[in-house]
């Protein structure tokens, strides 16, 4: 599996074979500022805003797409974004063998790949067998905040998130205060298209390493012994 990592100040450059793992994040970009991270972050649009506007806080950004990695690479550097950290790779496979656990204050996903197809449901980042690597990132009282234009799939998301023990969700009404935070929303936005928004909160005294009630067993019977 490939990975890659890059600084967008000073251009440094990380291959996996080079780094322990989980990676020490704290390490690759120094200071005591809280973490955010956006995954599948596209054009990078409002990661970047985030990270030049709050140059206190410390900005993970995933994406698997190698030209959306190299654009916002290249923007950062420019707009010389100390405080932000690039990983290009699938997100499913850094969440569970590269990051950390319970480091992120925040954590965003705007309209990820639905995966609309029965068969593709367990590639999607919101299944119940999945859905603990997301929130795994989050450290205790951390944030989720997610959005989509499929509104199938949102109230989906919606009902593995309000199932989850740990968790306290809240549907927005209309926008986010700062407006729209992709492209892909500021252009749904303007054609008037329905989106489905959503905020979640994990409690204080969340266990780390829980599993969601409808993934648990699943997740048991593939991490199970084979007899003999």
């Amino acid at each position: 599996m490939r990975l890659e990592l890059l600084l967008a100040a000073g251009q440094r450059r990380w291959r996996l074979g080079e780094l322990r793992q989980p990676l020490s994040l704290d390490d690759l970009v120094p200071g005591d500022g809280e973490w955010e991270v956006e995954i599948g972050f596209g054009k990078g649009r409002y990661l970047l805003k985030r990270a030049l506007e709050v140059p206190g806080r410390r900005y993970l950004g995933v994406e698997v797409v190698s030209k959306y990695f190299r654009l916002l690479l290249k923007r950062s550097q420019r707009q010389g974004a100390a405080n932000l950290l690039l990983a290009r790779g699938e997100a499913l496979y850094l969440l569970s063998a590269v990051l950390p656990s319970a480091f992120a204050s925040v954590l965003h996903v705007y309209f990820p790949d639905p995966w609309p197809k029965a068969r593709h449901h367990k590639r999607r980042l919101f299944d119940p067998e999945t859905v603990d690597l997301v929130l795994g990132t989050l450290r205790p009282g951390g944030e989720l905040c997610f959005a989509t234009d499929f509104i199938e799939y949102g109230q989906r998301v919606a009902e593995i998130l309000a199932s989850h023990p740990d968790l306290t969700v809240e549907l927005r009404e209309g926008p986010w205060p700062d407006g729209a935070r992709t492209n892909y929303e500021a252009k749904y936005m303007a054609e008037g298209r329905p989106i489905l928004r959503l905020r979640a909160r994990l409690a204080e005294d969340a266990e780390p390493g829980a599993f969601h009630p409808e993934g648990r067993a699943g997740i048991l019977a593939a991490t199970a012994p084979r007899p003999g």
